[in-house]
């Protein structure tokens, strides 16, 4: 069987956890990180978030997007199924699109400090139009103070194909 040591997973309490109660509301205090052990390399992890839901903050109604979550680690990393409860308590929250995904990119980089994070939501159409709001972060003083540059200003630049919807 395989078997990790204590110390490379503590403070990762979700994971494995059969009792997993769910928040609807707003709450930061899911997400939890353990230590990126291959800190030599730089690479991307993606988180891919097809279900994501919160409030209209003037209607109330429900509005569905995509996910995409995409950061190169420095020292830790996020837990996937903090990750997800956390997405999940945006399911009351009352904003804005735009506003949703630039807290949940200040949040992860709160959390994490990585050397880069974007994030990307696309909406599904309410009223006969699509927001798919884009955040991106590098690390000041670093190249990916730089790759965070160039991808907003070319990040849409190529058409696309939009499967979600």
């Amino acid at each position: 069987m395989f078997e990790r040591k204590a110390e490379e997973l503590e403070g990762v309490t979700l994971l494995g956890n059969q009792g997993t109660s769910y928040d609807y509301n707003y709450n930061p205090s899911f997400l939890e990180t353990f230590e990126n052990k291959h800190r030599e390399n730089d690479y991307f992890v993606k988180f891919n978030s097809p279900e994501f839901t919160s409030l209209c903050p003037k209607t109330g109604q429900p509005d569905f997007a995509s996910i995409y979550i995409s950061y190169v680690p420095d020292v830790l990393m996020v837990e996937s199924k903090s990750l997800k409860l956390y997405l999940f308590s945006f399911r009351n929250h009352g904003d804005f699109h735009e506003d949703c995904m630039n807290i949940i990119m200040k949040d992860l980089i709160k959390l994490l400090d990585p050397k880069y994070i974007e994030v990307w939501g696309r909406f599904t159409p309410r009223g006969g139009i699509s927001i798919d709001p884009y955040c991106n972060y590098g690390k000041k003083g670093t190249k990916w103070q730089d790759v965070a540059e160039k991808r907003l200003f070319y990040h849409d630049m190529n058409p696309e194909n939009i499967n979600n919807r």
